[in-house]
């Protein structure tokens, strides 16, 4: 099975952080530039840091911000994991990942202390009413170059439209070569395609007259996911000065596990 990234070694400092130390593959591979990577496979690896970073039995993740301070290269790079705000109950840890001379993503999440609630438990977002094996494939997104895009596999809810709806993805990639790939790390990278699916001014780089991509990604959820398909329930807005916002709930096959919010920076594209 082929992976997004190449471990190469780790190192613990005395500070008691972590640096770990990656390459990525012709998978990780960004649609806005073919020497970038994608933000969807950063954000699963970043996350796998985060969830192994002295890891707490009775606490999980339940928030992740990740910061895109530029572009992130196709090139090897580091992962420094530290925590920043420790608790036997609600913690602070923070994951810096820096390619050639600077960082590229500041993510941070809080990890939670877990206790039966079952007996208040009670959701808004509403379970899809179809179960991605039974949908018809969607190549809607194969418009866009990159080898994170080829890698996925995709269908489509029928009321799909730019602008609002819902697609189902997966992948058979590992995260990272020879290691298990968790559920979270494996569905929360592909969740940055959010910004993807229902882009309002259509599919397919060469029609496009003006770029959106997203200069941060959170996501919140209020159980841990499971399974190896992302349903993204996602809506796309633009304001008229510049700036939009991509909002997304979060499934997988139980229902709905969360959300997501992308700050976008729309301009033309390049010529």
């Amino acid at each position: 099975m082929s992976a997004y990234y190449t471990f190469i070694k780790r190192e613990q400092q005395a500070d008691g952080s972590s640096v770990a130390y990656y390459q990525p593959t012709k998978h990780a591979q960004g649609a806005w530039n073919a020497h970038e990577q994608h933000m969807a496979p950063a954000t699963g690896l970043l996350t796998a840091e985060l969830q192994s970073f002295v890891p707490q039995e009775n606490m999980r993740i339940a928030r992740i911000s990740l910061d895109i301070l530029g572009l992130i290269p196709l090139a090897d790079f580091t992962v420094t994991t530290r925590c920043i705000r420790p608790g036997r109950t609600i913690e602070l840890i923070e994951a810096v990942m820096s390619s050639r001379g600077r960082d590229a993503i500041i993510a941070r999440a809080w990890r939670l202390i877990t206790q039966d609630t079952s007996v208040i438990a009670g959701l808004e977002d509403q379970k899809s009413k179809h179960k991605p094996e039974e949908l018809p494939a969607w190549d809607g997104m194969k418009g866009w170059p990159g080898g994170f895009i080829e890698s996925v596999r995709l269908v489509a809810e029928p009321d799909r439209r730019p602008g609002k709806g819902m697609v189902w993805m997966t992948n058979d990639i590992d995260m990272v070569e020879g290691m298990p790939t968790h559920d979270m790390v494996h569905l929360l990278g592909m969740a940055d395609t959010a910004n993807g699916v229902v882009p309002r001014l259509g599919l397919g780089m060469a029609k496009l007259e003006w770029m959106f991509p997203n200069t941060d990604l959170q996501i919140h959820m209020h159980r841990a996911p499971q399974g190896r398909w992302l349903g993204i329930e996602a809506v796309q807005q633009y304001g008229a000065d510049g700036i939009g916002i991509s909002s997304a709930i979060l499934h997988d096959t139980q229902g709905a596990f969360g959300r997501s919010e992308q700050i976008l920076t729309i301009r033309p594209m390049p010529r």
